[in-house]
């Protein structure tokens, strides 16, 4: 017994300290885990009924949430944990803290970008400008978000290349997933065809597609009509509107239909040599 208390009055603080941490990693993943069910739920309990641009941007919002949240556990459980170390190891916590007030109060003037950051992303999340998997211009960094935060927002674009924008610093958003996007092609034939002709093979090329991509089609194509013309060609202006995720895949195959189309009918297209002219 007494060798008991003897180890236990050597070994106290260690062993206390290595019970702090176990118990802040398995907290950690308790919560994490339990986030990450309640988005599986909510992802899974989206109405059938609902459209399916709602359903993207409900499954988009609440990735997001997630990922922030998870965040946040990380931050708040390793903050308890240091300070109950630290507790236990006989330092006053709440010196450090009021020093720590004092000298955040110092510094606050150079963490504007910071609290700016923070902020932001807040106001991110909120209004919904984007979520995790949506397609986005921020300015200097375009591609799909991977990651978001408070303070950091993460971008891969279409090199692969990963992006941290920070919150702060995103001036505007060009968000290419939400709601519907719209594919414009512009056809330049030459002057001496037909334009009703170059109209019917082209919405026609356009209408060949419907069958294979029908999920990702929204309406049905339109040639708004000659987009420009000049002495050597005029231009058709074609456009279809798509699912969010799927406008660079759809382009292409509207321009081999058109390609394919245009050569059955033995249309002339203009010149390389010939420039053109669209506004």
């Amino acid at each position: 017994m007494e060798s008991l208390i003897k180890f236990w009055t050597d070994w106290h603080t260690p062993i206390v300290m290595v019970l702090i941490l176990v118990g802040g990693v398995i907290l950690r993943a308790i919560l994490i885990a339990s986030v990450r069910r309640i988005v599986a739920r909510v992802v899974a309990g989206v109405s059938a009924d609902s459209s399916p641009l709602s359903k993207a941007r409900v499954v988009a919002r609440t990735n997001t949430i997630g990922s922030v949240l998870g965040n946040l556990i990380t931050w708040s459980i390793t903050v308890a944990v240091i300070s109950t170390i630290l507790s236990e190891l006989g330092i006053a916590v709440g010196a450090i803290l009021a020093g720590a007030g004092i000298l955040g109060a110092a510094v606050g003037f150079g963490a504007q970008s910071l609290v700016r950051d923070l902020i932001s992303g807040l106001f991110i999340l909120f209004e919904d400008q984007f979520g995790v998997g949506d397609s986005v211009d921020l300015g200097e960094a375009s591609g799909i978000i991977e990651q978001v935060g408070l303070r950091v927002t993460q971008v891969r674009d279409i090199e692969g290349t990963l992006w941290y924008v920070r919150n702060g610093e995103i001036v505007r958003v060009g968000n290419k997933s939400q709601g519907w996007s719209r594919v414009v092609l512009d056809i330049a034939f030459d002057y001496t065809v037909s334009v009703a002709k170059a109209t019917e093979v082209v919405a026609k090329a356009a209408a060949t597609i419907s069958k294979t991509h029908k999920t990702e089609l929204i309406g049905e194509p339109e040639v708004w009509g000659i987009q420009n013309i000049t002495g050597d060609q005029f231009v058709l202006r074609l456009v279809q509107q798509v699912t969010p995720k799927s406008p660079d895949a759809i382009a292409r195959e509207l321009r081999h239909a058109i390609k394919v189309a245009v050569d059955k009918a033995k249309l002339n297209l203009a010149s390389e040599a010939t420039q053109i002219f669209v506004k």
